[in-house]
């Protein structure tokens, strides 16, 4: 079921950035064709982070009370539907819709993934399966210019839109077949054993998930040190995954089959290092290292490497050592996010691994959702160079969030309402 669950998991997730990378890939086609402007385009970009961070919020308590087969199977059927309207819409309005449907029923996919990795893997093994399921958000993202720029330049640009969507559809039929939540397996007492190894044991039963077990959780600083150092992970991250196309054709004077070519090499390299960080975190981790603290630190390294070689992609006049840098700023951006969701099974009580994951992606996506935006209209008013350096800056202070904020784990029982004979005391 582990290797099941993870391969599953990476079609998923590889599918699904394919999906939003679609619109990145088409950008220029869709503007000439729509008539939109780079600010407009920004808008069009961002529309799906806005929907896709809010409903980060009750979605990862709906993936602890109600299983990730239920709530993943179901998204991964939305955003198909919503990927194929994309490619009907004739207006700004309606793909604005479009995309906001999308971001939807992609929000269950990573709080999904974070509790399948924390319901089938023991607490001190969990960095290398988040590191796989996480990688394939740069393998998709790779992949997107690769094969829809062929497809786009074939075809036009709603076929990208038309195959992505149907490839959803396949993937949440083999979900549905396949993929059982723990409640429903049979299990010896010796995997049972196996998986429990070093949880804490809660001093009472967890229960079902009620709203004010998921609000406590924000009296936490290590709570509000995730939701804010994400977001300036993310931020960074997602500049480049909603306009590097652009910014190579538009900055750098790259054709669009040899834009498709440069931009997929940076996320190559940001698959290689979600594995690498997986890996890492591990192997410190049971060097006897606590799981937070080691969890943490692959956190801010990575994302103070991201600062310091977007500055230099930003300012050196050579194509290729401006792509080695950002290729070299991707491959630190996927580590420093698969660190950030192994960091999240670590610090969270055990039945609320999605709740604080989906907080904490909620405060991602919010980077996300006006990274595409912001750097629009830089880009319109001066160039994508103070684009580039205020996106460093933003990472920066997302990096002192997880330094400063997050200690400590957050214990079940602080998650939970008290016990009635001690309410009142």
């Amino acid at each position: 079921m582990q290797t099941l669950a993870l391969s599953l998991l990476m079609l998923g997730g590889i599918v699904n950035y394919l999906d939003r990378g679609a619109l990145a890939v088409a950008n220029q086609a869709i503007r000439s064709d729509l008539g939109l402007s780079l600010g407009q385009m920004g808008l069009l970009l961002s529309a799906f982070s806005w929907s896709y961070a809010l409903f980060q919020l009750p979605v990862g308590a709906l993936v602890d009370r109600f299983g990730p087969r239920k709530l993943l199977g179901t998204g991964l059927v939305l955003w198909s539907l919503a990927q194929l309207a994309g490619g009907l819409v004739s207006t700004f309005g309606y793909f604005i819709l479009a995309r906001i449907v999308l971001g939807i029923g992609e929000a269950p996919q990573f709080p999904s993934a974070a509790r399948v990795v924390s319901d089938w893997f023991p607490l001190r093994s969990r960095g290398v399966p988040t590191g796989i399921f996480n990688s394939a958000s740069p393998l998709g993202t790779a992949l997107a210019p690769l094969c829809l720029s062929i497809v786009v330049v074939s075809f036009g640009w709603r076929y990208a839109f038309f195959v992505t969507g149907g490839l959803g559809l396949v993937v949440a039929a083999i979900w549905f077949a396949l993929y059982r939540d723990p409640v429903a397996t049979a299990m010896s007492a010796q995997e049972r054993n196996y998986l429990d190894e070093g949880k804490v044991e809660p001093q009472h039963s967890a229960g079902k998930l009620t709203f004010s077990d998921w609000r406590r959780l924000f009296a936490h600083r290590t709570t509000w040190g995730m939701l804010i150092g994400y977001f300036g992970s993310v931020y960074l991250n997602w500049v480049y995954l909603t306009w590097l196309p652009s910014y190579l054709t538009l900055e750098r004077h790259m054709s669009l089959l040899h834009t498709g070519f440069a931009a997929a090499l940076p996320f190559f390299c940001g698959f290689i290092g979600s594995l690498v960080a997986g890996w890492f975190s591990d192997t410190i981790t049971r060097g006897g290292n606590e799981p937070v603290t080691s969890r943490r630190r692959a956190v801010v390294i990575a994302m103070l490497g991201m600062v310091a070689f977007t500055i230099p992609a930003a300012l050196v006049e050579s194509n290729a050592v401006a792509l080695a840098c950002i290729s070299v700023v991707i491959f630190l951006a996927n580590a420093a996010s698969a660190s950030s969701w192994a960091l999240a099974t670590a610090a969270a009580p055990p039945s609320r691994v999605a709740s604080l994951g989906s907080i904490q992606n909620f405060g991602g996506f919010l980077g996300g959702a006006l990274a595409p935006i912001l750097t629009g209209f830089i880009a319109q008013a001066w160039s994508f160079v103070p684009a580039l350096l205020t996106a460093a800056a933003i990472a920066f202070v997302g990096a002192m969030s997880y330094l400063l904020l997050v200690r400590k784990p957050i214990p079940e029982q602080a998650s939970m309402p008290l016990p009635h004979a001690t309410r009142s005391v």
